[in-house]
């Protein structure tokens, strides 16, 4: 793995090519909120093979985005790693995140790192649906895609 780096204005652009192809989007829906890669902070590995997003909200670290394009070499871990120590320099209290109810392998990949499952948000993906119509129903292995699953790591 190449080492790790912020996120550039310089990098937007490509960051909203690589939403689009991997998010069906320049845009993503959390909490009914419609966020865009020029309202958020992050880290890419040098090689574009992982790439984290992130904002802060009163002493709170909200993960919006992860992803890394081949998994078990440790990408995907050294970028959440750099936002908890983000986090930790800006002295909030939790990491959080959200994933859909789906996406069995982003639940084992934080809980096997230290997040607890919060909270349910039943329904949240059918709404979010409403502003980018483009979210398909089902998702990974089949299963229906309707709920957001909250995910903290207390620091």
């Amino acid at each position: 793995m190449t080492g790790l780096r912020r996120l550039t204005p310089g990098d937007l652009p490509r960051l909203r090519r690589f939403w689009i192809e991997h998010w069906a989007g320049a845009e993503m829906i959390v909490h009914g909120e419609v966020l865009r890669p020029d309202q958020l902070q992050g880290f890419v590995s040098e090689d574009w093979d992982g790439v984290v997003t992130y904002r802060y909200r009163a002493r709170e670290c909200e993960i919006i985005s992860l992803d890394s394009r081949h998994e078990g070499r440790g990408v995907g871990t050294a970028l959440v790693n750099a936002v908890i120590a983000e986090a930790r320099e800006h002295s909030c209290s939790r990491v959080v995140l959200s994933t859909t109810n789906d996406n069995l392998i982003a639940l084992r990949f934080y809980q096997k790192r230290g997040f607890a499952l919060v909270r349910v948000l039943r329904g949240a993906v059918d709404e979010a649906r409403k502003l980018k119509p483009g979210i398909p129903t089902i998702g990974e292995n089949g299963i229906p895609l309707r709920d957001e699953i909250e995910l903290e790591m207390s620091l």
